[in-house]
């Protein structure tokens, strides 16, 4: 409900593996009006209107940069591709932040533009061995993001996700307007599995899994939570469940760190490794 009624500009940082691109894509499908996927939901016989706007959706972890050049032509590339899908004609031969313009102006010819950026940080991250290239594809990133800045009145709603908060100095220079729901309370549930959640839609695998260990559900339920339970976003004392462990977990019946193999932050490696020489000297 925050993304319909609240304010129109967001920010949100969370762990990889933590439903970011799901929530993004559920949101696309939301301002598509693509209403009979949401049947049997909360929102299907809500009062929400249903219109249908022009959403620009761009992820970050399929857009090629392994260069600044490489990042600016696939960049542009994406765009285009949108344009395309919406039948509207932005100039050819543009740098990315002149194309992104024109495809906000054409689309809101249509209605008001949806812009949901997923990983939007994927090019700074990937590049951080080395410095140069991430200030430069940092710098193409900036220039991107600004042109968000000043369109408010062709703008529905935007979103921004990725798995660390750069300074809004930073990357997202200008943009003084975006809220940061990170560590909002009302956002502390949106990803990852409450406890009640966990009973309540995986019953089955639970007591398929009890049933091997020869444990009772409740048993099981308190070695999830030891596992795979702890994450807070928020100072209230709210946690949440690493959904991707959780359902690893509970589909081959045994706990290890699955979320650790796939998700580590690796540029939090280069980043520890570079600077400190021992990890007794973190605070």
């Amino acid at each position: 409900n925050i993304f319909i009624a609240g304010s129109r500009f967001y920010f949100l940082s969370r762990p990889r593996r933590f439903g970011k691109s799901l929530l993004v894509s559920t949101l696309k499908e939301l301002f598509s009006g693509n209403k009979e996927l949401f049947k049997n939901l909360w929102i299907y016989n809500s009062d929400y209107n249903w219109q249908e706007y022009p959403v620009i959706h761009l992820d970050f972890s399929v857009i090629a940069h392994r260069s600044s050049e490489q990042l600016e032509k696939n960049l542009v590339k994406h765009i285009n591709n949108i344009a395309q899908n919406y039948n509207v004609n932005i100039s050819q031969d543009q740098n990315p932040e002149g194309a992104f313009y024109d495809l906000i102006q054409e689309l809101s010819k249509i209605n008001k533009v949806v812009i949901l950026i997923d990983e939007y940080d994927k090019p700074i991250l990937d590049h951080l061995n080395n410095i140069e290239e991430a200030e430069k594809q940092r710098e193409i990133l900036r220039s991107f993001y600004g042109v968000i800045k000043g369109q408010d009145a062709n703008l529905r709603a935007v979103l921004l996700t990725g798995v660390t908060r750069f300074a809004k100095t930073s990357i997202f220079s200008g943009l003084n307007n975006l809220n940061d729901i990170t560590l909002k309370p009302e956002t502390a549930q949106l990803l990852g599995y409450t406890q009640d959640e966990l009973i309540k839609y995986f019953t089955h695998y639970i007591e398929n899994f009890a049933k091997k260990l020869n444990i009772s559900n409740q048993e099981l339920l308190k070695e999830l939570k030891y596992w795979y339970n702890g994450y807070r976003f928020s100072e209230e004392n709210i946690y949440v469940y690493n959904p991707f462990s959780v359902l690893y977990s509970l589909n081959d019946t045994k706990f290890t760190n699955y979320w650790f193999t796939s998700g580590t932050p690796t540029f939090l490696i280069h980043l520890i490794s570079n600077q400190y020489y021992s990890l007794e000297t973190l605070d």
